[in-house]
C-alpha cells in the first residue's frame, strides 16, 4: 500500500524546508557568517526558522504515513498536511519580521503541536 496523501505533503514540506535552508545560506553569505549565528539576531532567526521546521516536519510526516498505511481517514490526513504547512509558514513569517515575534510565533507553534498530537491520537485510536 502506498501513501500518496503523505507523499503530497512530504513533497511540499520538503520544498519548504529546503527553501528555509537556502535562506540560511543566503543570509550567511550576506552577513559574512560562516558558522553559527555570529551573534547576529537576524542570522539567529533565520537559523531557527529552518531548525524548527527540521525538528517538527519529519515527525509529523512519519505520523501521517503511519496513519495512512493503517487506512486512516483521507480528510484527516489532508487536514494534518495543510495544518503542518500553515504552521511552518506562519512560524517563518513571525520570525522573519521581528526578533520578538510575539503571539504569532506562539500560535504557529501551537498549530504544529496540536497537529502532531492529533496525529498521535489518531494513530493510537487505530490500534486500540
Amino acid at each position: 500500500m502506498g501513501v500518496p496523501i503523505t507523499a503530497l505533503y512530504a513533497g511540499i514540506l520538503a520544498l519548504l524546508v529546503t527553501a528555509f535552508a537556502i535562506n540560511v545560506t543566503l543570509h550567511r553569505n550576506k552577513l559574512k557568517i560562516e558558522l553559527g549565528d555570529g551573534g547576529n539576531p537576524t542570522m539567529l532567526r533565520m537559523i531557527r526558522i529552518h531548525g524548527s521546521a527540521a525538528e517538527y516536519v519529519p515527525f509529523g510526516l512519519l505520523l501521517m504515513a503511519l496513519y495512512e498505511i493503517n487506512r486512516g481517514l483521507p480528510s484527516a490526513l489532508h487536514a494534518a498536511g495543510v495544518a503542518l504547512i500553515v504552521g511552518r509558514l506562519a512560524f517563518a513569517a513571525a520570525f522573519w519580521r521581528s526578533a520578538v515575534p510575539g503571539a504569532a510565533r506562539g500560535i504557529a507553534a501551537v498549530v504544529t503541536w496540536l497537529t502532531i498530537a492529533a496525529l498521535a491520537v489518531l494513530n493510537l485510536w487505530q490500534i486500540g
